[in-house]
């Protein structure tokens, strides 16, 4: 019960509810047994948490750029295939080097001396930069180099570098048609790009980056998959790292300011943090990664959890403060706010569930790790705060005497809590009707939003590998690989006439498509020998190719020399404008295929697989959340056995996700998969704030209490955890903000203001929304909530 004193200031007079029947079934109960032995609960809690941290300890991290397109498809299987065919793109560490004397006397010598080192750097098996140039070789010798090992001097360099930058063979893919980009592809050993020795290769690299071209003026970037893979490695490391520790300290800082005793911060705080712990140690004993996802499994554990905890504390200190010893109050808060939180970590799984039904292998592991960590989190919540309760509370008496009447900040927030209510239920009909306008004008503007996706965001944006692919988009046309993979016939050779005359037609294909440039494929070896040797037969280009080192052959030409790929590049662009350009080259080789019909010819890479997917995977995803509306919406109202909570807990559920889309929309961004993971998550989570109220509201409603003194009453109780858990919550999802990664930085901002929206809908939808339903019931003569 509640007393409303002269002054408008509320107080809690008694805390005894009515008997309900649970909404969990009975299972909040769990959370009495550990309560009953609290030492011997302990002992076993210790023990799970060394466990626990040899679990962390077995968490590997996954950097892999496709971890995203990871699928039983054809497309990505055929991707797989070419990547072990053709290995090259995977191992390459691309050294972009820019700037306007790139191409000076002085510059050039030392660029080649930097070339030479770099191809002394342990891990490497090969590279490819202008200096692998050569001149067209004559008759029966071997081809010599382009580059003297003596350069010419005066107006001869001149000359020379006017030849260099007409080279067929490097223009435009090695050397930018002005002269003042070039790209070296240094291939890294594959065994070192899997392992932790990748870290010092690359710093190898940077190293001679500072020692050879240090003083020529030259700008010098790395990028290529194995960078972008320790880029992606480290940070997610180092964001791990940033989440534990300010997650920790926002709970931490908020519990103990307005709880104001040690003992109620650990209550508060130490089961989520706990829960944290045994979840990240389950996932690294059942071989989860962490990856771009993943990552974020410590701020939403501590969403998923913290809720909970402060609702099940408040209610304890309440009972506390009332009068009742601290076995007593714990066990009441556990029975009356328990079957709450069952319900609000059912919410939580059934939207990691929803995850299942993407056909990316990622985002359902996501939602595997994600429920597996909800259920822990439950457990662990509704086990330790009675266990911590009961062992660290001390002087129940003195402590119900001290803050009776000195409990300054919580009553601020009841007196906010109720002077909304109070507003609230004064025109119930009136504040729907405009929530219902609200919503469905918000709707409408999400409705409008548009898929998109870029490679670039899974790769952390403020270091180098970013910067240096955008250098090769301004200059060389691209740095992200789109392929046309040719397998030949059974039995047919690399050099017979038909096979050379498809490699010809699809080359000629790719290079007329527009967006796609940096063309490579035996043609292109087979037509600078056309013209600058004046030899076109296929003996020579037999006895060429069998020069050439065979890392670089391997480039194009698979061991078993029964296929090869064209290679292009294209920029990274959004995926809904590179898949016109992706169905146009796959379009135009349609034309290749009839002529050739002996030939499989598939248009393959990670572009293609992400122009191709992304778009329809988000729609997929889109579409499920609003699937995944009316489950909910139907589960709580089974849960709680009423159809109007049911419809009560539509619109506070929908509005964050509408709201925030809307947010999107007013930013010129669109649904990402990180923003569409973001909002089906923060939908489940979301309900927490709904799920207590209705709760409270269904102990609050009885004989004689008329619905807007049951809806002021409920507001009051739950108000002020509710206020401080989203505070905690958003604190704990906006640190994402300092990740280096755009991916998780937009599903950290969006989850934390999706969380606050739902506050929002919490205080100013749901409160009207559920009034208005209570007295249509009544008014049909159905059960009230």
């Amino acid at each position: 019960m509640l007393e409303v004193r002269h002054d408008n200031e509320v107080h809690v007079e008694k805390v005894e509810q009515r008997p309900v029947d649970s909404i969990a079934f009975g299972l909040e109960r769990i959370g009495l047994f550990a309560a009953k032995a609290p030492i011997v609960s302990c002992i076993i809690l210790l023990v799970l948490i060394v466990a626990a941290v040899f679990g962390i300890k077995r968490i590997q991290i996954d950097d892999s750029l496709s971890q995203l397109f990871r699928s039983d498809s054809k497309e990505f299987h055929q991707y797989q295939e070419v990547t072990k065919k053709f290995p090259a793109e995977e191992f390459d560490v691309l050294v972009v080097v820019e700037g306007k004397t790139l191409l000076a006397r002085q510059n050039l010598e030392k660029l080649r001396d930097f070339v030479t080192d770099l191809q002394l750097v342990e891990g490497t098996r090969g590279l490819v930069s202008l200096f692998s140039a050569r001149q067209a070789p004559a008759p029966g010798r071997l081809p010599a180099a382009l580059f003297p090992s003596d350069l010419p001097e005066g107006d001869a360099y001149d000359k020379f570098i006017e030849t260099v930058k007409s080279n067929e063979i490097i223009r435009g893919k090695l050397l930018s048609e002005d002269g003042t980009l070039a790209l070296i592809v240094l291939s890294l050993e594959p065994k070192v790009v899997a392992s932790n020795d990748l870290g010092k290769v690359v710093g190898d690299i940077r190293k001679l980056m500072t020692d050879d071209l240090a003083d020529t003026g030259l700008n010098v970037q790395l990028s290529g998959v194995p960078v972008m893979q320790l880029e992606i490695r480290n940070a997610v490391e180092r964001d791990g790292l940033t989440y534990n520790v300010l997650g920790i300290l926002a709970g931490c800082i908020i519990a103990i300011i307005f709880f104001r005793k040690i003992s109620f911060m650990i209550v508060a705080a130490f089961p989520p943090l706990i829960a944290i712990m045994l979840a990240l140690g389950a996932l690294g004993w059942a071989n989860f990664n962490l990856n771009m996802f993943l990552n974020v499994m410590t701020p939403l554990i501590m969403v998923i959890s913290f809720s909970d905890s402060m609702q099940l504390t408040f209610a304890a200190r309440d009972r506390l403060i009332a009068g009742q010893d601290k076995v007593t109050a714990f066990r009441n808060a556990v029975l009356v706010v328990g079957p709450a939180c069952v319900l609000t970590h059912a919410t939580a799984g059934i939207s990691f569930i929803a995850l299942q039904f993407s056909d990316s292998d990622l985002i359902r592991k996501f939602g595997e790790a994600g429920l597996a960590a909800t259920i822990i989190a439950l457990l662990a919540v509704l086990s330790l705060v009675p266990v911590f309760g009961v062992l660290l509370v001390r002087n129940e008496k003195t402590f119900a005497v001290k803050f009776q009447g000195a409990d300054a900040g919580v009553q601020a927030l009841r007196n906010f809590c109720y002077w909304i209510a109070v507003r609230m239920v004064s025109r119930p009909g009136l504040f729907s009707l405009i929530a219902v306008v609200f919503v469905g004008s918000l709707a409408v503007v999400y409705a409008s939003l548009e898929p998109r996706y870029r490679l670039a965001d899974q790769v952390p944006d403020k270091r180098q590998a970013v910067a240096a692919s955008n250098r090769l988009d301004a200059k060389l046309t691209g740095a992200n690989p789109v392929n046309v993979l040719i397998q030949f016939p059974k039995g047919a050779s690399l050099y017979a006439p038909d096979t050379l005359q498809t490699i010809a037609d699809v080359h000629a294909t790719v290079e007329k498509t527009a967006g796609v440039g940096n063309v490579w494929s035996v043609e292109t070896l087979r037509r600078w020998l056309a013209e600058k040797a004046g030899s076109s037969d296929t003996a020579t280009l037999q006895e060429y190719v069998s020069l050439i080192p065979e890392h670089l052959v391997r480039r194009f030409v698979d061991k078993e020399q029964d296929a090869v790929v064209v290679a292009g590049r294209v920029p990274d662009l959004d995926s809904s404008q590179l898949l016109p350009v992706v169905d146009k080259l796959d379009h135009e080789l349609d034309t290749v295929r009839k002529a050739h019909p002996g030939f499989e010819i598939a248009v393959t890479g990670l572009a293609a697989i992400a122009a191709r997917n992304s778009a329809s995977m988000i729609e997929k995803l889109n579409h499920g959340l609003t699937i995944e509306f009316a489950l909910v919406a139907m589960f709580i109202g089974l849960a709680f056995r009423s159809w109007v909570v049911m419809l009560a807990c539509i619109l506070p559920g929908i509005f964050p996700v509408v709201m925030s889309g809307t947010v999107l929309w007013a930013m010129g961004e669109g649904l990402q998969f990180a923003s569409v993971v973001a909002l089906t998550v923060s939908f489940g989570l979301g309900l927490s704030a709904t799920i207590h109220f209705l709760n409270r509201l269904r102990m609050e409603s009885a004989p004689g209490v008329t619905s807007a003194v049951a809806v002021e009453r409920a507001t009051v109780l739950v108000g002020p955890a509710l206020i401080l858990t989203t505070v905690v919550l958003a604190c704990g999802l906006v640190v994402t903000v300092f990740s280096d990664l755009p991916s998780l930085r937009l599903f950290g901002w969006l989850s934390a203001f999706s969380m606050v929206a739902a506050l929002f809908a919490d205080l100013f939808i749901l409160r009207p929304t559920a009034m208005f339903l209570i007295n249509l019931s009544q008014k049909l003569k159905r059960k009230p909530v």
